[in-house]
């Protein structure tokens, strides 16, 4: 096999011309392939960056960078490559891999997709979704504020849901809470007053500019209840009852969708999954604590769930520090952590008259207790 010699600025041949044609062919293709992997190494570079900002890193680290270019430069030198070309290569890509790095927000609403996450495919993170900012009301959860729902357990007359509106709303409460329909552990014990409940309730928060909160029990319940409450409560013993969470969803309210007692944070997760694929996005959830061998407190309150769901999902997270606790004077430290962790806010149990409720007294705060806790909070959410 013999090999030609192509002299420059001499004419080309029509062999030639074949193999110059090869050759550029094989330039385009490397060029090519090129192209690729800048893109490839741009979107890692930018996934990097985003990783930085989840763990609070700076995004430029000098001295790394300088010991990669010191590898790159002895593999250059190997490869017949002189050391200012590897230079020079080198800065390309650090500016490029630079840039795509600042392009990601400075918000730790961002987050990577979570690892076996498709069974809640619509409720999980994917890279680049903002934080789902639910409104109820004058209320906001998700997006950066702190909101407390409060009110009694159970709507117990007119009189009563009254008071505890005005009490609730000095508070600084937006969303007033109570059951008309109360799924209690004895058939012995006070079950509400049902949709005539639902009245006072609608009346003593929308006369004084509130939303309303109430727990559906049914899904035969759920279109009369919609008309009547601005928020859906899905309750712990419910939280995997499909037809009842297909049932509120299809009402288009906002739900509040409480963690089961027994339930692990991807069941939770996967009920959520439920209300979001029947078409309803705005879904609330609520850590209550859960069932333990522990007897000092009412449930075990579980606030790594939270930490734990700002890398999981976009969905917002509150806090019922009442039902975790079970006793009154164990409310305000918990309410402080929920707000340390992370949490969008917190629903809790407050009674005008407590020691006449008639239902979960002894996790029920007084009107002072309340206003003590949102004035802290407030105070915290001013200096910090």
């Amino acid at each position: 096999m013999t090999t030609k010699t192509i002299t420059a600025g001499a004419p080309v041949a029509g062999d030639d011309f074949l193999v110059f044609g090869a050759l550029r062919a094989s330039i385009n293709r490397i060029d090519e392939r090129l192209l690729q992997l800048l893109a490839e190494r741009a979107k890692v570079a930018k996934d990097i960056g985003l990783a930085k900002r989840i763990a609070e890193k700076t995004v430029h680290d000098a001295e790394r960078e300088q010991h990669h270019a010191e590898e790159l430069r002895c593999l250059g030198e190997t490869l017949g490559l002189s050391a200012r070309t590897i230079r020079e290569l080198f800065q390309v890509l650090a500016r490029l891999a630079f840039e795509r790095q600042i392009e990601v927000p400075n918000d730790k609403t961002q987050r990577v997709t979570p690892p076996d996450s498709d069974a809640f495919r619509l409720a999980r993170w994917e890279l680049g979704r903002s934080a789902t900012v639910v409104n109820v009301g004058d209320a906001q959860f998700g997006g950066g504020l702190f909101e407390v729902i409060g009110g009694p357990c159970a709507v117990e007359s007119e009189e009563q849901i009254n008071e505890a509106a005005d009490h609730a709303r000095a508070a600084g409460v937006r969303i007033l809470r109570g059951g008309a329909f109360k799924p209690r552990t004895s058939p012995y014990d006070f079950q509400g007053h049902g949709l005539r409940a639902l009245e006072w309730l609608a009346d003593a928060a929308h006369s004084r500019g509130m939303s309303t909160v109430t727990e559906v029990l049914a899904p035969a319940d759920a279109d009369d209840i919609a008309c009547r409450a601005d928020l859906l409560q899905i309750g712990a013993r419910n939280m995997q009852n499909v037809p009842l969470l297909r049932a509120c969803a299809r009402t288009g309210r906002p739900i509040l969708l409480k963690r089961g007692p027994g339930a692990t944070i991807r069941e939770w997760l996967c009920a959520a999954e439920y209300i979001l694929l029947a078409g309803n996005p705005n879904v609330i959830l609520c850590e209550r604590g859960l069932r333990t061998f522990e007897r000092e407190t009412r449930n075990t309150l579980d606030l790594s769930s939270v930490a734990a769901l700002r890398e999981l999902t976009h969905l917002p997270v509150i806090v019922d520090p009442s039902h975790a606790a079970g006793r009154d004077e164990l409310i305000a430290p918990l309410c402080r952590a929920a707000h340390a962790v992370g949490a969008d806010g917190l629903i809790v149990e407050m009674h005008p008259c407590r020691e006449n409720a008639l239902c979960d007294k002894r996790q029920a705060l007084s009107p002072s207790q309340l206003r003590g806790i949102t004035d802290e909070l407030q105070l915290v959410r001013t200096r910090y």
